[in-house]
């Protein structure tokens, strides 16, 4: 039942009923007696003309006005190409993509017996052909005490074991193995260093949500170099923003382009109902390409340094300080050999004394700024830091080689 109608709100346009027009008949003429003239057949009453309907008064009314160019729409050939190549890049791809089941131990409160139930469920995708198999560390991460077992299922549902070999929680990166066997196992493609990404360019997610297995969405890169807070506690940066629909169990599957290529691996959407929104993003290749083989030959990730630990930033705030406040030097580090200081210990209880506070001219305002400007670095490198000396308020350049840390 439909409610009173607001004012101001048109009325919908009514289609006009049409009306037959009768048609006349004569007699044609024929010889022999003049026969009587017939009476006139009655007449079909003719209605009045209609009026012009309101959609049509309004564009008889409507000024003309400029509009932006017609742009051609693409043609059948194209649409059907680009439906061929989202295709193909299924089919390439996902043999390369798992399924990744973390497995609970449970006690039934009413036998006391421990059973296993799946805890969570993820995506991932094959690295090589030694099963080495990546995905999130969210999707891996114990919940509990006990470290959970892991179950990696291949496209053909054969299902393997997944041991971790490593994890870098402030990339949400985790690297399993599986013995399954080298003729089922195809590796991923892999974008090639140098090669550019762009907003606008087709994205395509493979991974399991919500269970279902192998599900594909399309869409585009929506932005890059978007910064996100990690599950590690600092920002992952240079992360795909992508409409490509991602939703809980794609966490971990691959982010391809329209070759077929790796080019970001889904890890997670912004969303008030934990559904997809739209505003997905993806840990860029980039970061995959340099963490994982460090995961894979040392079990961790590489990390480099100049020989410091840090106070906490929510301490260096609190007393108004914008940098990284050095707490200690370790002997023999280049950060002792150049001369760095750490809390002086006095009577009065621990002063600082050094702050880092740019690395190369990039300002440093904490811990986070820090580990972002030395994680693409690697060991060797010189580094210019700007170190404040907090009781001289004057700040100095001090450059330091990098080391690797344990």
């Amino acid at each position: 039942m439909t409610g009173p109608r607001k004012a101001g709100t048109p009325r919908p346009l009514v289609p006009l009923r049409r009306w037959g027009a009768a048609v006349l008949v004569g007699l044609s003429a024929c010889q022999g007696p003049v026969q009587p003239p017939a009476a006139d057949p009655p007449k079909t009453p003719v209605p009045p003309p209609a009026a012009p309907s309101e959609a049509a008064t309004l564009a008889a009314t409507a000024p003309a006005t400029k509009t932006t160019p017609t742009v051609a729409p693409p043609s059948p050939e194209a649409y059907v190409e680009n439906e061929r190549n989202t295709m193909e890049v299924f089919r390439a791809a996902a043999p390369a993509t798992v399924f990744v089941t973390q497995i609970g131990l449970v006690k039934n409160p009413l036998t006391l017996r421990a059973m296993e139930i799946p805890q969570g469920t993820g995506s991932g995708f094959v690295w090589d052909d030694q099963g080495h198999i990546v995905t999130n560390f969210h999707v891996v991460a114990a919940s509990g005490r006990r470290p959970p077992r892991i179950v990696v299922r291949l496209q053909d549902q054969s299902t393997y074991e997944g041991r971790l070999v490593g994890i870098d929680p402030t990339k949400d990166i985790a690297v399993l193995r599986i013995d399954a066997p080298r003729d089922k196992l195809t590796p991923i493609a892999v974008l090639p260093p140098g090669v550019p990404l762009a907003v606008g360019q087709k994205a395509i997610a493979i991974g399991n949500p919500f269970g279902l297995d192998h599900t594909l969405t399309v869409g585009v890169i929506s932005a890059l170099g978007r910064e996100v807070r990690g599950i590690g506690g600092v920002t992952i940066r240079d992360m795909i923003q992508t409409d490509a629909a991602i939703n809980p169990g794609n966490s971990g599957g691959p982010l391809l382009d329209s070759r077929g290529r790796l080019i970001g691996m889904n890890t997670m959407i912004f969303s008030k109902s934990g559904a997809s929104a739209g505003v997905g993003f993806a840990v860029p290749v980039s970061t995959i390409r340099r963490v994982v083989p460090q995961i894979i030959a040392h079990g961790k990730p590489t990390r480099v340094g100049i020989g410091v630990s840090v106070l906490d930033d929510s301490i260096a705030h609190r007393v108004g300080i914008a940098g990284v406040v050095i707490r200690e030097v370790l002997p023999g580090s280049p950060a002792h050999r150049a001369g760095l200081r750490g809390l002086a210990h006095t009577r009065r209880g621990p002063v600082i004394q050094d702050v880092l506070v740019s690395v190369d001219g990039a300002p440093v305002r904490s811990f986070d700024d820090l580990f972002t400007a030395l994680d693409a670095r690697r060991a060797g490198e010189r580094v210019e830091f700007g170190v404040l000396d907090l009781q001289r308020g004057a700040t100095r350049r001090v450059t330091i080689p990098l080391i690797e840390l344990e």
